[in-house]
């Protein structure tokens, strides 16, 4: 499409440049002695098993012994991957990666004898370890909810059927994901120079995002139309894994396979039917905005496949990454001194491995282990977007830095739930920095262009992918199929609500339910919407209250999972169990509608 600059090699990167992953392993060396000793310790935990009911102290040190091999496995897998990630060519570290994931997957067979072997142990028994040893207490949560999932727990014989048939389960996720990541191809397409281009996952968006209505369309009909000619082989697949869920679902006794996948996070079902009754009720806003895009894009008709061109074009916002540094510290300045001092270690310390080289890894990510601070992968090329994705990635890395310093390892990581709050948080703060700082206007509405199709595309559509799924398992539950037909319609129709009328829904966008791989995790995509409404009202709270505020959210950030999602979102200031995160959100959603409109018109 347009000539690349040749990548440099891993080799020139500037030291300065590149994350310090010395700081968790000095040498390969290093690595192997640790890999060894998890090797050496993993028979001495199985030791315990059928032991953990006989004494507080037998129970006490097992737990001890699964975390300090816990601790080790992540520095130990954590490095093998940051190093593969760094030049996935190098086949040293694709050794060390492939070794890594394989002592992953042996500790987690080895160790899985343990939650079923506590749910064992009688409650009262339990309640007495915890008199007889006092250091138990630490395990309080974690006991209490492995308890809690006790009335789904079966027999030992019927788990160990469970188990068994849980490889087979995995069989429509597995045939949908060869498919869609080996088998299938799409199209050539002529690009904007002529030029022919094929039509790929990576390159599908940015077809989409081109100036030249063109090769939107050509681009969004090639791929769906390469879909619709496997429509009944991938109406069979998305069926099969629905029919597992709703099998697992009556197995473990519970009401619906959403009760189901909502219970390991203990969230109530009710937070999942609120986000949609909110989207549903605040639907006018989308709407606006299908018709804010219209009119800008100067189109008859708005098609499916001119929803993601982006509405302010000549902006060229080239942003140096050590501006880039600056701009994100100005914008949380809100968030505190202690946050702000946090924020410039990760800058002087080397979190961050900031630019492109040949065969790294592509997109960004925060990710580390406990014990050592937490690490950024950036791929920074200078746009506003990657000025957003660091803000974004440090929002993890800093909720990751506070939570391993206050919670010991058991509670240190976070669920997926509260995952997307910090990281959107500092998203918000930033845009609201930001349009407070620019007086061009066509930089103010570039900018307020970024965070509607963020809106856009995380609250209304995950809210519709999660739509999507509640409406298919019910039909499962209730004993109707889903057939291609069926499943085509139901997407047609969603899309017909959440666009509305100012939208043609070309019948291409029926086959979109067949491209969206998280449909086969059951119930994950709603975290997305719930997260950013979060993190949109806690950084409404902070930048409205202040101080009070920071203190929640700092504890909120320092909590780990020490406490149910739903709870630390409560202390924070923020009651997902009601509307009022997700109406707020659309407030802002509206605010910003408002001001767009106006400076479309001067």
């Amino acid at each position: 499409m347009s000539n690349k600059k040749k990548l440099i090699k891993r080799s020139e990167q500037e030291k300065k440049n590149t994350w310090a992953i010395e700081d968790l392993y000095v040498s390969d060396d290093m690595w192997q002695k640790e890999y060894n000793q998890i090797n050496e310790m993993l028979p001495k935990a199985v030791e315990y098993q059928g032991r953990l009911g006989k004494s507080a102290d037998l129970l006490y040190d097992f737990l001890q012994l699964s975390d300090e091999i816990g601790k080790l496995l992540e520095r130990v897998y954590v490095y093998a991957n940051q190093k593969y990630h760094e030049d996935t060519n190098n086949s040293i570290y694709q050794d060390l990666s492939n070794k890594a994931n394989a002592l992953s997957v042996q500790v987690s067979s080895a160790l899985s004898f343990a939650t079923p072997e506590i749910l064992s142990i009688p409650e009262e028994t339990i309640i007495q370890f915890k008199i007889d040893k006092d250091d138990l207490k630490l395990y309080n949560f974690y006991i209490n909810d492995i308890m809690r999932q006790k009335p789904h727990i079966l027999s030992g014989e019927m788990e160990e059927l469970l188990a068994d048939a849980g490889e087979m389960a995995e069989a429509p996720s597995n045939i949908y994901s060869m498919f869609d990541n080996a088998d299938i191809r799409f199209p050539e397409i002529k690009d904007e120079e002529g030029d022919d281009v094929q039509i790929t996952h990576g390159r599908y968006i940015s077809l989409l995002e081109s100036e030249d209505r063109r090769v939107r369309k050509d681009a969004f009909q090639g791929l769906y139309k390469t879909y619709n000619g496997f429509r009944n082989t991938l109406a069979a697949s998305f069926s099969s894994n629905v029919k597992q869920e709703v099998f697992f679902a009556k197995a473990r006794r519970y009401s619906s396979t959403l009760e189901k996948a909502l219970d390991g996070g203990n969230i109530p079902v009710d937070v999942y039917t609120n986000l949609i009754s909110a989207v549903h009720d605040n639907m006018d806003l989308m709407y606006r905005y299908v018709r804010l895009r219209k009119k800008l894009l100067g189109l008859e008709e708005l098609h499916m496949y001119d929803i993601y061109t982006p509405l302010v074009s000549d902006v060229k916002m080239e942003v140096p990454f050590e501006e880039a540094k600056k701009i994100v510290a100005d914008g949380l300045e809100a968030l505190g001194e202690d946050y702000a001092k946090i924020l410039k270690e990760g800058y002087e310390n080397r979190w961050i491995d900031v630019y492109e080289n040949e065969n790294k890894r592509s997109g960004a990510y925060s990710w580390g282990a406990y014990g050592t601070h937490p690490y950024v992968l950036l791929n920074y090329n200078s746009t506003l977007d990657n000025v957003f994705t660091l803000a974004h990635e440090m929002g993890h890395a800093i909720h990751s830095y506070y939570s391993d310093e206050t919670q010991p390892f058991v509670y240190a990581g976070y669920r997926t739930f509260v995952a997307e709050v910090a990281s959107t948080c500092n998203e918000s703060l930033l845009i609201n920095y930001m349009l407070k700082n620019t007086n061009d206007k066509k930089e103010k509405a570039y900018l307020i262009n970024h965070f509607l199709d963020k809106f856009k595309g995380t609250l209304f559509r995950q809210t519709m992918f999660a739509e999507f799924e509640m409406i298919t398992h019910k039909m499962v539950e209730q004993g109707e199929s889903l057939t291609a037909d069926s499943l085509c319609e139901i997407y047609h129709d969603l899309n017909k609500l959440y666009f509305g009328d100012d939208v043609v829904i070309d019948s291409e966008i029926d086959m979109e339910w067949a491209r969206i791989p998280h449909f086969y995790t059951a119930f994950y995509v709603y975290q997305y919407a719930t997260g950013y409404s979060a993190a949109i009202a806690l950084s409404r709270r902070i930048l409205n209250e202040g101080k009070p505020a920071v203190d929640d959210y700092i504890n909120f950030l320092s909590s780990g999972s020490s406490d149910y999602p739903i709870e630390l979102l409560k202390k924070a200031g923020v009651d997902m169990s009601t509307k009022e995160p997700v109406n707020q959100a659309l407030k802002l959603f509206s605010e910003l509608l408002d001001q767009m409109e106006e400076l479309m018109e001067e």
